[in-house]
């Protein structure tokens, strides 16, 4: 079974994630964090900046989603990566959304929003990178994480971050069709026989677009 890596971790803790697959059978997981190339710098927030963020949460215990709607309560934005999943029920097959993997949830919060939270909820944690830092999503990158993955398509592909070399990849703009306007890298994804379009949150999770037709997709120049 696929075992986070140990650069990742829930703030307080020595080192153990606890984020795991939903499903075995696929490498999902939070990652090393790494200093990619990416639209903008990841940095902690000021220590009086009261601006919203994106932060990356650990909620232990897979109650992901209940703390989803405790959050959404306090006027909390959130987004939790989730998937369909096929199941059997009284002999007829049934589509169950559910998490992509467990105990991960991202929150829209100021400094002070987050700190209330969190004392209130003791198994909300911070996730930390190997540098003791708050990992903080910039907003234009989880707004097109959240385009993209918000869709639920079946056609998507959920990647361990590790698997990925971006830097390898193409910076592109999807000019036409569902997700256009969108931004990711063009790059090759392990177990797929072509390139796709890849967004990824700074090593804790990427996904993979469908193929897209060359003519969909434009380079974007620096």
């Amino acid at each position: 079974m696929f075992e986070p890596d140990r650069n990742v971790k829930p703030e307080g803790e020595g080192g153990t994630p606890g984020i795991k697959a939903d499903n075995r059978s696929e490498v999902i997981g939070v990652q090393r964090v790494t200093r990619i190339s990416m639209p903008q710098e990841y940095a902690p927030a000021p220590q009086n900046d009261e601006k919203k963020h994106w932060y990356a949460m650990r909620v232990t215990y897979s109650r992901e989603v209940k703390m989803k709607e405790n959050l959404e309560q306090r006027g909390i934005e959130c987004f939790i990566p989730m998937r369909y999943h096929t199941r059997v029920i009284r002999g007829r097959k049934v589509k169950i959304l559910k998490p992509v993997i467990h105990n991960l949830l991202f929150a829209h919060a100021s400094k002070t929003e987050i700190q209330e939270a969190k004392k209130y909820y003791e198994y909300l944690q911070y996730m930390i990178d190997r540098e003791h830092q708050k990992i903080i999503v910039p907003d234009a990158q989880m707004q097109t994480f959240i385009a993209v993955a918000g869709t639920y398509d079946d056609q998507l592909i959920w990647i361990n971050p590790e698997d990925l070399n971006l830097k390898k990849g193409t910076r592109v703009r999807i000019t036409a069709g569902h997700f256009a306007g969108q931004e990711g890298t063009f790059v090759k994804v392990k177990g797929a026989r072509d390139k796709r379009v890849v967004i990824a949150v700074q090593g804790v999770i990427a996904v993979a677009m469908a193929t897209l037709h060359p003519s969909l997709i434009e380079v974007i120049k620096d």
